[in-house]
């Protein structure tokens, strides 16, 4: 039993070691526009509306070591200020140790107006991350075994200062977009102050990377569809979105390419992420293979399901990954009143 103790203390100091030294990267949506606040704190506020939305991704569900996220936003526009505010929080569990992650964000974006039709938007981000791993409250330390009843309760002790006790950190990013009534070019960068995220407090330092960002796509129209049969007496809308996501975080890089295709109300999604010609410590750098289905209604109410077809080394016994989000975008308070921009941001909602 105490070799059983003794084998459990070795695991962790090890395991702890490995994490000191890794290079940690933050959760990922397939659906990066169905969650806009944590792909650039500049789409804050971008829809001129209150909106809310959630998130849930549930990745590797086939493996012991599975990995879920969930978010949670809501956002609005002031429009006296020009100004987008808004709140996110996001909790994330990783793998067999349960590494989790809380994370409560404040948003801020300006808007400015550049030309006909053009606007830019620069985004700031101030988020509050605690960080436990949950697989250590579960093990027990050789110095909490009563050497005059070892199987009696366990004393208090800990072998480790810090060992398994919260991390808390302060995180700063910043974001900017550029669109016009078709096309959109924004590029983030988050944890630009890279703080401290070690577990063990003695002189210990692991930063958390930097995440770079850069997305982009373009709105093709496909001409109007069916006529819509309500009061507004206008055609259905279809259009061909192809978008581009870049994304890179320590030594690690990931490219989104793909397409989404609107039909009122419906929309289809596919993309492939990965970047194959360029390996990550040896290791091939290919994902997924990314198909997604959901409706966008003038109501306001946005709804999408996407699937991972896992393509790395895990393969498809990994459960690929679960993707689902929604989202509601109240009335404008403006509505009937003439708007402060010309144009709609062009980018799709998932």
């Amino acid at each position: 039993m105490i070799r059983s103790y003794l084998y459990l203390l070795f695991f962790t100091v090890i395991f702890v070691s490995i994490a000191q030294s890794s290079k940690a990267q933050d959760p990922q949506y397939s659906q990066y526009y169905a969650a806009p606040l944590y792909l650039n704190p500049a789409f804050t506020g971008a829809e001129q509306a209150t909106r809310i939305g959630a998130n849930y991704r549930n990745q590797w569900p086939g493996m012991n070591a599975q990995f879920t996220t969930f978010s949670a936003y809501i956002d609005t526009y002031l429009d006296d200020y020009n100004s987008g505010v808004g709140f996110l929080v996001m909790n994330d569990v990783e793998g067999a140790a349960e590494l989790r992650s809380t994370t409560i964000s404040a948003l801020y974006s300006y808007e400015l107006r550049i030309g006909q039709g053009a606007y830019f938007r620069p985004g700031f981000q101030a988020s509050y991350i605690r960080r436990d791993i949950g697989f250590f409250e579960n093990l027990i330390f050789a110095n909490q075994i009563d050497p005059t009843n070892p199987f009696g309760p366990t004393l208090p002790g800990n072998d480790i200062a810090g060992l398994g006790e919260p991390v808390n950190l302060l995180s700063l990013s910043f974001g900017g977009l550029f669109f016009t009534e078709k096309f959109w070019l924004g590029a983030s960068t988050h944890h630009v102050n890279q703080p401290n995220q070690s577990f063990i407090e003695e002189g210990n330092i692991s930063r958390l990377p930097m995440k770079i960002s850069l997305h982009t796509g373009i709105k093709i129209p496909l001409g109007n569809g069916g006529y819509r049969n309500d009061f507004t007496h206008m055609y259905k809308q279809r259009y061909f979105v192809p978008t581009i996501n870049y994304k890179r975080q320590g030594p690690f890089e990931q490219l989104d390419v793909g397409a989404y295709l609107f039909m009122e109300p419906i929309i289809f999604g596919a993309w492939y992420r990965g970047l194959p010609y360029k390996p990550v410590e040896q290791q091939s750098n290919r994902d997924a293979v990314v198909m997604m289905v959901g409706f966008n209604l003038l109501s306001g109410l946005n709804m999408g399901y996407s699937f991972d077809y896992t393509v790395s080394n895990l393969g498809i016994q990994s459960g690929g990954a679960h993707e689902v989000s929604v989202s509601y975008t109240f009335p404008s308070r403006n509505q009937g009143k003439p708007r402060s921009r010309d144009t709609v941001l062009p980018c799709p909602k998932f």
